[in-house]
């Protein structure tokens, strides 16, 4: 199965929280449908890519890194890579390289939201994912970022933009199910 296959896969399978979150999963079946290359940065239309809201093992922190060109704090994540073979995989891949922690496991076995978001580049149609860090995990700065960070969830709102409360929310709710 292709990355892209896989991708629709996993959209299909997604119960969405809400029909706002519902609407946006069909327009991203829709892109995919009429893209063959959605997975790819070379889509200069846009293009999925794949995201980690990095929890650790005590449940009270998220991990954001402040992003080396948007100067941002901000989920881990990016573009998906020719070796992905699932869409989480790849969430999981540039968690780990962005964060440093390996062993980084998919928190309620898919997405947990979706976000369409203007980047420099073109449209980014986010998946995004919530992902445990192993105990003893510490965090090693990546050349992507300018630092990297836990936050107590009560924290987040102060530092990251409402795309990344809306995540937190959403991850919080697969935690706390």
């Amino acid at each position: 199965m292709s990355l892209h296959d896989d991708a629709g896969r996993a959209l299909k399978e997604w119960t969405a929280p809400d029909a706002d979150q519902d609407a946006l999963r069909e327009t991203y079946l829709e892109y995919l449908a009429a893209h063959p290359d959605a997975m790819w940065k070379s889509c200069a239309d846009g293009h999925l890519t794949a995201s980690a809201l990095v929890v650790d093992p005590t449940r009270e922190r998220v991990l954001l890194t402040l992003h080396g060109k948007l100067k941002m704090w901000l989920q881990t994540g990016g573009h998906c890579e020719p070796d992905d073979r699932t869409l989480d995989q790849a969430a999981l891949r540039e968690a780990a390289e962005e964060s440093g922690i390996e062993g980084l496991v998919v928190i309620g076995g898919g997405p947990v939201r979706l976000d369409r978001h203007l980047t420099p580049c073109t449209w980014h149609l986010d998946v995004q994912y919530a992902a445990l860090a192993p105990a003893g995990a510490v965090p090693e700065i990546s050349d992507e970022s300018l630092d990297l960070r836990w936050f107590g969830y009560d924290e987040v709102a102060d530092v990251a933009d409402d795309s990344v409360v809306r995540l937190l929310s959403a991850t919080r709710a697969v935690i706390d199910y």
